[in-house]
């Protein structure tokens, strides 16, 4: 039942009610502006709203602390009205000043940059003028000012705070002041979050009153914990755990194009943002005739349909197909095909003859010899490295795996310490999500913080294309200029893109009655560009209609949701809710 305004909830719908988490990933740290793993930044969706949001029902933008928003003529300047009645948690208001500091932190704060700076890059001032007006003036047009991924944080509780890499980042004083659906109330490192729910949210109160964030050991443990009724919900399932829980007995599943790619990228001779070479990447990589001939090894229907099982679509551009307006799709001389006898003749003309041990050598003897890594909790990354030094012996190139943790595959990334990388992005609606993980300014500083970049790429006619799009209202063609930007990426071999993986879920039926998904009626219910799924979770026997207050467009309140008592437990498995390597937004990378 959707509702018109606040009330008080019945005594029977007040029953404690749990929705726990499992995450296969530990959080490193809650600070929103910093936040490196992808299960942090998920934190921060749960606790502090944005200004827009992309919808449960489309995707497209719709509002959260902005009620409304109107540009310029010139679309150089945009004026946002911010939401009245909305509280910080400590009872304080949420007023445009919030995200003027927001932002304004993130202009003049390199650190508070780490996360999403690529979104601020283009603004030349944010002011609050008053407490319900946010005016932000651009250099030039940004067509993506309606997706904006940055959680907008208390001006009173961070503006003391002068160092954002200070570990009283983490103290619930500071992260526990929130706007959000929850509420932090207690963290510890690599184990667990635990919130309580915002009875105060704008939107309405979630159904429950606990949400815990709890880490699994892995994968195989989760799906036996939703078999064994511990759990209720559970996602990145493997193709074989998803297809055996079919015929699990209340147990549902649920499959859906996903907004995420996995990707070979290769070390060309990497630099950080002040073009300093950085890293202990093998030399050879930088010719790219042996970066081409990899991509020519690379079987992606293989992948799709033997690593996938066929849950996913072979990878063409950055923009997942999910998003076919501004996918690209390798056609004609820019498509490369999976030719081993090809890149064998290619590599021989090159001069890199085989030795008898059949791996190649280069003209100064060194051998055609790469590490890779990858995760080693990802059955993905495991099944798809073995593939990979199968196809890279059969044209002479050696391969030894290295797959690691999570933190160490970040570190080792970062910093350029790699050959060849198993990694993954998950995007979201708008182009500019995906085609910012590849320009210049994303790039490391020269302490190796601040980076946002997928592969390194710094490239000057793919920084005109990336520019040219952002600033480009008119949508068919900025779509052609993102296929472009997409197509000079591809030219230039410093990664492949493997597959679009879809989304394999499954929960507890006879636990939920529906969720929320993106977008709806037949999308994802826990892999989204936002926090519907957890948010519009309906356990058994409560009213579906309430659900919808969470999938609303509009910019107004929707008004409470009633639950009944109930234990609610989620379980996000093969990976949590991705894992970040680097940054932009860094709940976005794997």
């Amino acid at each position: 039942m959707l509702l018109a305004g606040p009330f008080a909830v019945p005594a029977q719908a007040q029953q404690g009610k749990t929705l726990r988490v499992a995450l296969i990933t530990g959080i490193d740290h809650l600070n929103p502006f910093t936040a490196t793993l992808a299960a942090a930044t998920q934190v921060g969706r749960f606790v502090y709203e944005f200004l827009t949001l992309p919808s449960a029902r489309d995707t497209q933008p719709t509002g959260g602390i902005a009620e409304k928003w109107v540009p310029s003529p010139d679309k150089l300047t945009w004026t946002f009205t911010i939401r009245s009645g909305m509280k910080w948690s400590d009872g304080q208001p949420v007023t445009a000043k919030d995200a003027a500091f927001t932002f304004n932190r993130m202009l003049t704060d390199e650190n508070a940059r780490t996360a999403n700076g690529s979104y601020v890059s283009n603004f030349a001032s944010v002011s609050a003028p008053d407490d319900k007006t946010l005016v932000i003036k651009n250099k030039v047009p940004q067509a993506n000012m309606l997706s904006l991924d940055v959680p907008i944080v208390p001006e009173h509780i961070w503006a003391p705070i002068k160092d954002l890499n200070d570990p009283k980042t983490d103290d619930m004083s500071v992260v526990g002041v929130g706007d959000g659906p929850y509420l932090l109330t207690e963290y510890k490192k690599n184990e667990y979050v635990k919130f309580k729910a915002n009875k105060d949210y704008w939107r309405g109160a979630p159904k429950v009153d606990e949400l815990q964030l709890l880490q699994f050991k892995d994968a195989e443990a989760a799906v036996n914990a939703l078999k064994q009724g511990e759990v209720d919900v559970i996602n990145r399932l493997t193709p074989t755990q998803f297809n055996a829980l079919k015929s699990e007995p209340n147990i549902a599943t649920n499959t859906a194009p996903g907004r995420r790619y996995n990707e070979l990228i290769m070390n060309f001779g990497v630099q950080n943002n002040a073009n300093q070479p950085i890293g202990d990447g093998n030399p050879l990589l930088k010719d790219i005739r042996i970066r081409k001939a990899i991509l020519q090894s690379i079987d992606t229907k293989t992948v799709v349909d033997k690593v996938m099982s066929g849950y996913g679509q072979v990878g063409g551009g950055t923009i997942p197909a999910i998003y076919a307006v501004n996918h690209w799709e390798p056609t004609g001389a820019d498509k490369v095909n999976f030719d081993a006898a090809a890149a064998n003749t290619a590599l021989d003309q090159d001069g890199y003859a085989k030795g008898q041990d059949g791996i190649r050598v280069g003209p100064g003897g060194a051998k055609l010899q790469f590490r890779l890594t990858g995760h080693s909790s990802r059955p993905f990354d495991q099944r798809t490295a073995q593939y990979i030094e199968g196809w890279l012996k059969d044209v002479g190139i050696g391969v030894k795996q290295d797959l690691v943790s999570d933190d160490e595959l970040n570190d080792r990334t970062t910093a350029g310490n790699y050959d060849l990388a198993i990694s993954g992005f998950a995007t979201n609606p708008d182009p500019d999500s995906a085609l910012s993980l590849n320009v210049c300014a994303g790039r490391p500083n020269a302490q190796g913080k601040g980076g946002t970049t997928a592969t390194f790429f710094c490239d000057p006619q793919y920084e005109e294309l990336y520019k040219q799009q952002l600033s480009e209202f008119d949508a068919a063609k900025r779509s052609e200029i993102a296929k472009q930007a997409q197509a000079r990426l591809a030219s230039q071999a410093v990664d492949v893109v493997l597959d679009y993986d879809n989304v394999l879920e499954a929960y507890r039926s006879d636990k939920f009655s529906s969720f929320t998904k993106q977008p709806q009626p037949d999308g994802v219910i826990l892999e989204q560009s936002g926090y519907w799924g957890v948010y519009g979770a309906t356990p058994a026997g409560a009213s579906a209609d309430s659900a919808a207050a969470g999938s609303s467009d509009s910019g107004g309140n929707t008004g409470l949701w009633i639950g009944i008592g109930a234990v609610v437990l989620v379980v996000l498995a093969g990976g949590g809710f991705f894992l970040a390597r680097r940054g932009k937004t860094s709940d976005d990378r794997e």
